[in-house]
């Protein structure tokens, strides 16, 4: 698994989405097939299960179950339900079929806590949570380039978790959105800016 797919938070290991794809297919992916098992409503809290099955060139099979609901994917991901359900299951699938025990980012019950509009946030101050409580903001300590005095660069794989997030959290545009919050490029973002902004979009292991 290369290493721009590889993110560690809080941690824990995770490995994208994307780079489970990417080693299944450097190790000879035949295709991905999903079945819906159920189909959300009310009367099962809106819960879709799907099953996603991954055969490799060799004749390998690997399967995998995904579930997705309101209550464990943030609110702009609710009209997704099912979609998120699938990519959970292929994931999972992906994950027995090249052997990466780290749990995908996607797998993880996202909450929505979005950033605010103005960064940076306040020092030494607390951040408001969703659900009422809160929790205090780290000091950004930047790390400096070292031919340099200006703050290192973010890492590919600070950008490339943030843009997942930015898709996961907001859709299709979710990218475009975080870079107007955040008011330029994440390709421009220092690593402390990019850290900063990951543990925003990132749910906190005592909300999973």
């Amino acid at each position: 698994m290369r290493d721009e797919f590889l993110i560690t938070r809080q941690g824990k290991q995770y490995v994208l989405f994307a780079g489970l794809l990417d080693e299944a297919h450097s190790r000879g992916l035949s295709g991905i097939d999903t079945e819906l098992l159920q189909v959300p409503d009310e009367s099962n809290g809106n819960t879709a299960i799907v099953k996603a099955t991954v055969t490799m060139e060799d004749g390998r099979t690997f399967s995998g179950i995904g579930d997705a609901n309101p209550e464990n994917v943030a609110r702009n991901i609710t009209p997704h339900i099912i979609r998120m359900a699938e990519t959970r299951a292929k994931a999972r699938a992906l994950r027995d079929a090249v052997n990466v025990g780290a749990t995908a980012l996607e797998e993880l019950s996202d909450g929505d806590d979005a950033p605010p509009a103005s960064f940076p946030p306040p020092r030494g101050r607390e951040s408001s949570r969703p659900d009422g409580r809160n929790r205090p903001v780290r000091p950004v300590e930047e790390a400096k380039d070292e031919r340099s005095s200006r703050p290192a660069a973010a890492r590919p794989s600070q950008i490339n978790l943030l843009r997942t997030l930015a898709v996961e959290l907001r859709g299709e545009n979710g990218v475009e959105r975080l870079e107007q919050r955040i008011g330029k490029s994440l390709t421009e973002l220092t690593r402390a800016e990019a850290d900063e902004w990951i543990d925003r979009l990132t749910p906190a292991d005592e909300d999973r």
